[in-house]
This record gives C-alpha cells, structure tokens and sequence, in this order.
C-alpha cells in the first residue's frame, strides 16, 4: 500500500505536492468514490485510480500472481467458442496480464499469470526443463510395470516423453490417486501418458510449478507472488547454465561438459 499522492507521482500526473493539489481540488476517484483528503493509501496493483475521470497507472509495472484454476476455463485470453477464461477469474486486476503456459480446459489448478514478458519466455521455453508436479486420479491397472513405463518416458505423438516421476499417492473412489512430475508442457501430456499405459485420467490437478505450491488457494481464487517468490522464479536456470563435470571430456587440462 501507498500514499494516494505518492502514487500519482510515481504514474507521472504531478509531482507529490501538486499531486496533493489535485486531490484537494476533487479530481482524484479511488474505486469511483470521490477523495479530497490526504491520508488515503492505495494498492497499485488492485485499486482503480482516476485523475478527471481517466484510470492511471504506474509504468512497467510488472504483477505476478498464482491462481487456482478451476475446470471449465480455458488458458486464453479471449476464446472463438465463448467459454469463460482464466482472464474472468482476474477480472478485478486492472492490469493487463496474460497466462504463462497453459492448463487444460478439464485440468485444474496452479497457474500463474503476469505481465513479464521475459520470464514467461523463460517459464516455458523447453530448455529451462521446469518441473510440474500433478495429483491424477486414474482408472486402470496401475502396477509397478505401470510406473516404470511412465519414469522411462512414453511415446505420446510419435515422440517418447522424458522421464517423470511418478509415485502412488492413495486410492478414491475413482480409481488411483498419484504424484507425477514433467519437465515437458505438451499438449494434454499427463493424460496421454496414462492412456498410453491403458488408464484413463478422471481427474487432473497441478499442485507445483517451477518451486511453488499451490497450498491451501482455494479453488477459482488468486494471490500475489511474494518478493522472495517472484525472485527464485527469475533465478531459475543460471546454476544449471554453469558449466558442469564430466569425466569423459577434457578440455585444456579442465574437465567439463
């Protein structure tokens, strides 16, 4: 939160004594009320603030959020078929955000949306291999041949997937509930790999992404990435980008991949 007239200077209305000038006269509105008085704070990313009925807003600001997604929105920001988006759920954001990656239509849970264009690319680009962790509940014979056919990678569209991590988690009414991990974002993944197996994925939910946890979110709701969060994220990658050992070359005395 911030002074109302801190932050009309930072949106480059006024410096912060004319910015207060501007407040006294009646030509600020916070969430459409009226403010004339000095004192009010306001949180940049969530509250709507207009100067003589104009919204303004900080530059390049960058927001990060996590959002619980329910089934039946689509990772879009707009559709051709009419469904609801993800977008609908943030619609009390009044920044633009857009989602990084995708989740199903029929697949709920973690995922996070900004404005950041670069560490989107970074999220999902193949190289960065982020790990994303999901709880299926599956029908189907789900034996150890089962599990080590999924840890060794399948062949789902012609291409055979890296290997996941895969452990047997508890059993539903549905069938059997696992924890997989892939380090892949391909299209309906999780639920190809299983059929591939022979089972069939009755419910999809992902529970990590890139070191964050969904916790206890509720379903269809969104909270802001935290300092320290927002910074492991933009971290990721640069320890695994150094060079690493390797015993069987060697290069100029020093031995490296």
């Amino acid at each position: 939160m911030v002074r109302l007239q801190k932050f009309l200077a930072s949106c480059g209305v006024a410096s912060r004594r004319g910015a207060e000038d501007i407040i006294k006269q009646g030509r600020v509105w916070v969430n459409g009320e009226k403010v004339t008085q000095m004192g009010v704070t306001v949180d940049e990313d969530y509250d709507e603030v207009k100067v003589d009925g104009e919204v303004v807003r900080t530059e390049n600001k960058k927001m990060y959020i996590m959002l619980n997604k329910p089934v039946g929105f689509v990772t879009t920001v707009s559709d051709d078929k009419g469904r609801p988006t993800v977008l609908d759920l943030v619609s009390d954001i009044s920044m633009r955000i857009y989602p990084v990656g995708r989740l199903d239509y029929d697949t709920e849970g973690l995922l996070l949306l900004t404005n950041d264009g670069d560490l989107t690319y970074k999220l999902t680009h193949p190289k960065s291999e982020i790990p994303k962790t999901y709880v299926a509940e599956v029908t189907g014979n789900i034996n150890m041949e089962t599990l080590e056919k999924l840890r060794r990678g399948v062949v789902i569209d012609g291409v055979k997937t890296s290997p996941a991590t895969v452990e047997v988690v508890g059993a539903t009414r549905l069938g059997t509930k696992l924890e997989i991990t892939i380090h892949e974002g391909r299209n309906r993944q999780v639920r190809k790999m299983f059929e591939e197996c022979g089972c069939i994925v009755k419910h999809l939910e992902r529970i990590r992404e890139a070191g964050l946890n969904l916790g206890h979110l509720p379903r269809g709701k969104w909270r802001k990435l935290s300092e320290s969060e927002v910074n492991m994220l933009k971290n990721i990658g640069k320890v695994n980008n150094k060079p690493r050992y390797n015993k069987y070359k060697n290069r100029g005395g020093k031995k490296y991949e």
